[in-house]
């Protein structure tokens, strides 16, 4: 397949380059000496992605620790209630910890091993990352520190008591909108000062490379599994798929497994309040190019072209701009990026617990709202939704918010 001069038959190979961009954006926008970091880094994961010891252990991890392969369910009652489209879900609900987020927390703490590093840095929004990445640094005897806004730690109560339990030091950031934003940018500053000894391990794929490459790649499994298993449940692919998108971890390895495929893809990002500049996140439908966190991408900025407050009932989709690879895709034309507001989000978590027995995380049932639009618009077909993670962290916020429907 080939769009816009873009050979899909070898994306992986070339995409993104050997300076990290695809396309126009990516790269690696920091100092000298955090660059010298990156280097490292990239050197690092080069020299043992390939290796047959670590690919074995991170297999051993993934089936032993972490349970996969996660499986898709087929939404039978909630397609039934919509009509001839069949709906199905990849339930990385059901990874360990409860999201995706700890295919690319297990697979970044093996490389802090590999590194001879002590400690893993990181921030979090939802607190889905933080806690995968306490789970990886506990797993590998690593120490841990996690950044996270005091907004977002008020929202994600029983995530921030999870990371304690298992031995992260969570650190509370109080400064701008205290949300993941400013969580990114504390995280920065405590690499800046510790990245001898620390590795950070950035929570989507976002960041100056090699992590946009590094995350995509280890996430990559999502899409991978999810292909071989619908072709095997059903015979032939999906027509349709959908993934949340903030940064887009999620989304940018359940999409790798089905570029090269003549399958509809769609990224989901959080309308929010309304497009009104502050009450949204949907950096790709409303924003411009430019540079944060190290990074050229698509972003959201105010008057002064610095990055705009954002806003999102999911915690975890708060971020003013997407992962490079996003906006390269939103440019190809290869996956179209929709919206859905706060509204049609909360309609589909409670849809989708009462319907099918599984409560989602409220950035998940972005993509279960936006699945049940698609499917109403369509005659017949399949719609393949990616369930990034469960709501157990959500039940405080939703039950505080919204009471019990």
């Amino acid at each position: 397949m080939i769009i816009n001069g873009v050979d899909f038959n070898n994306y992986f190979k070339n995409y993104p380059s050997k300076d990290g961009f695809f396309g126009k954006y990516g790269g690696c926008y920091i100092s000298d000496e955090l660059k010298a970091a990156m280097n490292e880094i990239n050197e690092a994961y080069f020299n043992i992605c390939k290796s047959r010891k670590f690919v074995a252990e991170l297999r051993r991890i993934r089936k032993e620790f972490q349970g996969r392969p996660t499986p898709i369910t087929h939404l039978e009652r909630l397609s039934d209630q919509i009509g001839n489209v069949q709906i199905y879900a990849k339930r990385e609900d059901l990874n360990h910890t409860g999201a995706h987020k700890l295919n690319h927390c297990m697979g970044e703490a093996l490389l802090a091993k590999y590194m001879g590093k002590k400690k893993v840095i990181a921030e979090t929004g939802a607190g889905q990352h933080g806690v995968a990445l306490a789970t990886a640094a506990a797993y590998f005897g690593l120490e841990c520190d996690i950044y996270m806004g005091s907004v977002d730690i008020k929202k994600q109560a029983p995530n921030v008591a999870r990371m304690k339990i298992l031995g992260a030091n969570v650190v509370e950031v109080t400064h701008g909108l205290a949300t993941l934003k400013e969580a990114v940018d504390a995280a920065f500053e405590a690499y800046s000062k510790e990245y001898k000894d620390a590795i950070y391990c950035i929570g989507s794929v976002l960041g100056p490379h090699p992590f946009p490459m590094m995350v995509r790649d280890f996430q990559s499994v999502v899409g991978f599994e999810a292909r071989e298993q619908f072709t095997e449940m059903t015979g032939e692919l999906p027509d349709s798929i959908v993934a949340c998108v903030g940064g887009g971890s999620n989304a940018a390895g359940f999409f790798a497994g089905f570029l090269n495929d003549p399958v509809e893809i769609y990224g989901i990002e959080p309308l929010g309040r309304g497009e009104k500049l502050g009450d949204h996140a949907a950096s790709l439908k409303f924003g411009t190019e430019g540079i944060m966190h190290g990074f050229n991408s698509i972003m959201l900025k105010d008057e002064n072209g610095e990055p705009a407050p954002v806003y999102s009932v999911a915690s975890g989709l708060d971020y003013p701009s997407s992962g490079p690879e996003h906006a390269f895709l939103h440019d190809l034309g290869r996956v179209k990026y929709d919206v859905v507001n706060d509204d049609d989000t909360i309609d589909a978590f409670f849809r989708l617990s009462r319907t099918e027995g599984i409560i989602p995380a409220i950035e998940s049932a972005h993509a279960v709202a936006f699945a049940i639009r698609l499917a109403e618009q369509m005659d017949h077909g399949s719609v393949l939704v990616n369930l990034s993670g469960r709501g157990d962290k959500d039940m405080d916020y939703i039950i505080e918010n919204y009471g019990i429907k």
